[in-house]
């Protein structure tokens, strides 16, 4: 009997046991399903766009900076470059990375935490939203991606104070700037939850049967929204980094050129830059590598990176041309360096709308940038008298400055733009929202001035509690030697 039981009983045993087994199986099949999974292409050009950005700090803006200077401070200008890259680097995986990107508490509208610093729980299988629902990237692909525009911002900064900068106090400076002025900028910007969070709750508002639990799922609602830093929930648009990167470093380039004070013989000396050929490599290198700046600010490979990398295209070309043409008219001569200077005006221009503007607004935006950064340079730098060395503020806070502004308008359809997205109203998709010209300039001038006060009073500070600890400034002497033997022992050139 009992070989008979078994007999009989085994079968039926297996049979409950693997239909248990098919539907633990199956169940952990749907759940993996039901979580986002990176799409290859996306993570593929996340991390070229991420070598693109690093190739415009190094070789690209150590090379633009360095053809602009004197020759005997071309070697300080790669050397202050180079450092500030990797300073920054190290402090961004310690905690920048962090405090730009976490949830701060009861000072979350202005900066995030410490829950990622080391970069804890950011691991090869941790994702990062996108901006399209049920889309996720590695987050270790994003937090470098991120990593290279913390990484260029400060070294922006130098060209504002070229040629008399101590290296020691540089250094302070930047590891200080990066941590109160940069982070908490980049939080309050870019800082948010996601579309799949506002879509989900927004799904719960809608599948609300009765008003107490509508009330609840609002409530959740309103809590995830409120979970961003103070300009993005005001909704200003930043697609690239105009007030991030741009306003930001040209408002503390300003507040160090005037706080360091002119060069020794400026403006009564010549002090023409010592390889125009070294600044057009390097203006080069900025506009390739803008396209991951700009495009790979997308998180992903789709028409919207396409926009970006076509906007990038002509605006850069239109803002050299307006440059061209201006200073021609004005001074008789086409030069080399207005061409690529006002390719840089465009692209800070174009950066903030890159992905919101159509191409006949960001052409349009290419033009009027170079014309407008060009007199800001030529004229009004030359008026107040301030010793700006590679026009720092002149291209890239007033640049960005247009950029911003323009954003908050070209961004309407009626102009050709990809309307203001709106998680919301369809829960679970991409909606376009109403555009409201009111609430979008607003929005936009109120995300510059605190950026512009931000940055600038923060910088002010920063740069006076560095010249207290270690002098901001080097001696005459080394100043007229040069900073490459001076600070650094060693020349660009041996001839």
């Amino acid at each position: 009997m009992r070989s008979l039981v078994d007999w009989k009983m085994r079968p039926s045993s297996a049979y409950v046991l693997g239909a248990i087994t098919l539907l633990a199986t199956s169940g952990q099949a749907m759940a993996e399903a039901a979580a986002p999974i990176p799409n290859k292409g996306d993570t593929a050009w996340l991390l070229v766009s991420t070598l693109l950005v690093l190739m415009m700090s190094v070789p690209g803006l150590a090379l633009f900076y360095g053809g602009l200077v004197r020759s005997k401070n071309m070697l300080s200008v790669l050397t202050q470059v180079f450092m500030i890259v990797s300073l920054v680097a190290v402090i961004w995986v310690l905690y920048g990375y962090s405090l730009a990107f976490t949830n701060g508490g009861s000072l979350n509208d202005f900066v995030g935490g410490f829950s990622k610093a080391f970069l804890m729980g950011v691991t090869p299988e941790s994702n990062a939203a996108t901006f399209s629902n049920g889309v996720v990237v590695p987050e270790l692909a994003y937090m470098a991606f991120q990593a290279t525009f913390a990484c260029i911002t400060p070294a922006l900064i130098v060209g504002a104070f070229a040629e008399r900068v101590k290296f020691s106090a540089l250094i302070l400076f930047v590891a200080l700037w990066v941590t109160f002025v940069y982070f908490p900028i980049a939080h309050m910007v870019w800082y948010w939850g996601g579309p799949d969070a506002i879509g989900d709750a927004a799904k719960a508002v809608a599948a609300a049967t009765d008003e107490a639990t509508k009330k609840v799922a609002q409530a959740k609602l309103d809590e995830i929204k409120a979970d961003a830093g103070l300009i993005f929930q005001w909704g200003a648009l930043d697609f690239a980094g105009g007030t991030v990167v741009h306003i930001n470093a040209g408002i503390a380039g300003l507040v160090g050129c005037l706080m360091i004070g002119k060069r020794i013989g400026y403006p009564r000396e010549m002090m023409a830059p010592h390889s125009l050929t070294m600044t057009m490599i390097g203006a080069s290198l900025l506009w390739v590598g803008w396209f991951g700046f700009n495009a790979g600010s997308n998180l992903e490979a789709n028409g919207t990176a396409a926009l970006a990398f076509v906007n990038t295209f002509v605006a850069t070309a239109a803002a050299a041309l307006a440059w061209l043409f201006a200073e021609w008219g004005a001074k008789g001569k086409p030069s080399l360096l207005g061409m690529v200077s006002g390719a840089v005006a465009g692209l800070v221009a174009v950066t903030p709308a890159s992905g919101f503007a159509g191409p006949m607004g960001a052409l349009m935006l290419g033009l009027v940038s170079g014309v407008v950064c060009f007199f800001f340079v030529a004229t009004v730098k030359n008026k107040l008298g301030y010793d700006d060395t590679l026009d720092v503020f002149g291209i890239h806070c007033v640049g960005g400055i247009i950029g911003a502004l323009a954003t908050g308008i070209l961004v309407s359809q009626s102009l050709g733009g990809t309307g203001i997205a709106d998680y919301e109203s369809k829960p679970g998709e991409l909606a376009i929202a109403a555009y409201d010209f009111g609430n979008a300039i607003t929005s936009q001038i109120k995300a510059v001035l605190l950026t512009l006060v931000w940055s600038g009073l923060g910088s002010a500070v920063i740069f006076k509690v560095v010249d207290l600890v270690v002098g901001l400034r080097v001696p005459p002497d080394h100043e007229r030697e040069g900073l490459d033997l001076a600070q650094h022992g060693e020349r660009a050139y041996n001839l």
